[in-house]
């Protein structure tokens, strides 16, 4: 012990952190490791241009699915869900799921500017709100992917973050093996409201969507504390 205790002596914290930092400020592409230049995006210019970008004029306007003409699904004329809209940037499928889980699990937090950045429209609403973590879940992962991503979308957009006006009081079961109607009731009570939103509109952000449960409870939630309009800004939706 007392030889360690001499290294932290001598070392300095620079010394002692510097994999670290590196880790997390690592100047090359996520996808081909190829060297990018200093300050630039985490994503080579080649790479970003074969990431399967999602074209909203062919989606479902409600849950972002595709439709041949961008007409509403039929799940959301049948089963409206209470969010308002949704906007992808990418579909969830390879390369663009290895980078969501490199900045989900493995902490490469350049992704999420880069993520943010994605987005071809700006939210036209009154704050943004990423969706929330479970404490557990929070104190397990470090930090929540969709505030990050949120950050700077907000600061883009002008638009205050709103990252505390939502907790999420029940930690669900994990929601991989369920379908869709399992996952709603899974997520029922899911979310408490911090505050009022009377009348406002509220742009959520995330970082992928699978059926939209989440979102949906979220939606009701919000909008059962006078939310008027809940519009979903997600990196990512998974193919039907």
């Amino acid at each position: 012990m007392g030889r360690v205790r001499e290294i932290f002596r001598q070392a300095s914290w620079c010394d002692l952190f510097a994999p670290v930092f590196a880790a997390l400020t690592a100047r090359d592409c996520h996808l081909c490791a190829c060297a990018v230049e200093e300050g630039g995006a985490p994503v080579c210019a080649a790479c970003a241009r074969e990431l399967p970008r999602q074209v909203a004029a062919l989606a479902c306007p409600l849950c972002g699915l595709p439709t041949p003409g961008g007409e509403t699904c039929g799940r959301c004329l049948r089963e409206p869900p209470a969010f308002d809209s949704t906007y992808a940037a990418f579909t969830y499928v390879f390369p663009l799921d290895v980078l969501v889980r490199a900045l989900k699990y493995r902490h490469r937090l350049a992704l999420a500017g880069f993520f943010a950045g994605a987005f071809d429209v700006l939210p036209v609403a009154d704050l943004v709100l990423p969706m929330p973590l479970h404490p557990s879940r929070l104190c397990s992962r470090g930090f929540n992917q969709a505030v990050e991503i949120a950050r700077p979308l907000a600061r883009a957009a002008g638009l205050p973050l709103e990252w505390a006006g939502v907790a999420r009081v029940r930690a669900t079961p994990p929601q991989a093996s369920l379908d869709h109607d399992a996952r709603l009731a899974n997520l029922r009570n899911a979310f408490a409201a911090r505050r009022r939103f009377d009348g406002l509109r509220v742009a959520v952000v995330d970082d992928v969507m699978t059926t939209g449960a989440s979102l949906d409870a979220l939606a009701r939630c919000l909008k059962a504390n006078g939310a008027a309009a809940v519009h979903n800004f997600v990196v990512a939706r998974t193919p039907a």
